[in-house]
């Protein structure tokens, strides 16, 4: 055999090695990635689902913040330290339980829950907030979990102690809470002096201790403990037709539009509470509320 041939079946030889080579390479690729894929979506799927709601933790008894754990209470996320207790709590803890989720407490103020719902922030609202036409407009809302009746509170020795009715305040200066109907119901007293409202129902409660307005919109399910706390108030309660028009149902949980299947969720979790169980829980969280 010449030289020339001997050359050339020498190249053959070695070309067909190197495709060889090249399709052994190809075919082994992806058998060395599935395991990793595969460990991927393995350690995803193990990992429990989040819930978090947001709260002003600084509205007893539907929630509030304390420095010491207990068996009630959660970590407030962004307050490293203090945990959130009250009625509202207790309601999340239940619906987490439901979900068989992790419950997040994010504390938020009030005027900026449903700009931090809406923006992925927090994925529902529990925070003793009413169904409100305008605030139906902007989110959805669940059946309620406490009904919600509209009261005023005064001082024990004030002239509207011994009021009956809304016209009995005419002339009166009373004060409400910003950006909820504790305030906006103010204007169905005709003669009254509408105060600008406050941040928060413990500040309203500080301008009654300090005699600054004449009376404060209140829920009539939380004046227990607001008299407990402050024996020498006096709540006005009114008769049938006597008192505010609140047009709305009460305390529901907030959610995003478009989270239609939570909205399904959340209230199959409510169902399962009892008027007998939603009272025992609003009776503790009035009981256990800092003193």
């Amino acid at each position: 055999m010449n030289m020339r041939r001997i050359f050339a079946l020498l190249l053959t030889l070695a070309m067909a090695l190197s495709l060889a080579a090249c399709g052994a390479k190809k075919e082994e690729a992806p058998a060395e990635a599935a395991p990793a894929q595969e460990a991927a979506q393995e350690e995803g799927s193990g990992e429990r689902r989040q819930i978090r709601v947001g709260m002003e933790c600084a509205y007893a008894p539907n929630n509030w913040q304390e420095d010491t754990a207990t068996d009630l209470n959660v970590p407030i996320e962004n307050l490293p330290g203090f945990y959130a207790d009250g009625n509202d709590v207790q309601i999340a803890r239940h619906i987490a339980g439901y979900l068989d989720a992790d419950l997040v407490v994010v504390k938020l103020a009030w005027s900026g829950l449903i700009e931090a719902l809406n923006q992925g922030q927090i994925d529902m609202i529990i925070a003793g907030m009413a169904d409100t036409e305008e605030r139906r407009q902007s989110i959805n809302f669940s059946e309620p979990y406490k009904t919600t009746e509209y009261g005023l509170m005064v001082n024990g020795d004030s002239e509207y102690a011994d009021a009956t009715t809304l016209a009995d305040f005419a002339g009166a200066s009373v004060l409400g809470q910003k950006d909820t109907m504790l305030d906006t119901v103010i204007d169905q007293i005709d003669g009254v002096n509408h105060l600008p409202a406050v941040d928060s129902v413990p500040n309203q409660i500080a301008r009654l201790e300090q005699r600054t307005c004449d009376a404060i919109v209140v829920n009539m399910e939380n004046t227990p403990g607001y008299l407990a706390t402050n024996p020498t108030f006096k709540v006005v309660e009114f008769a049938d037709g006597e008192g505010f028009t609140l047009g709305f149902r009460g305390s529901c949980v907030g959610l995003r539009k478009d989270d239609t299947e939570l909205l399904d969720q959340v209230n199959a979790a409510l169902a399962e509470l009892s008027e007998d169980d939603r009272a025992e829980m609003l009776a503790a969280a009035n009981e256990r509320q800092p003193k």
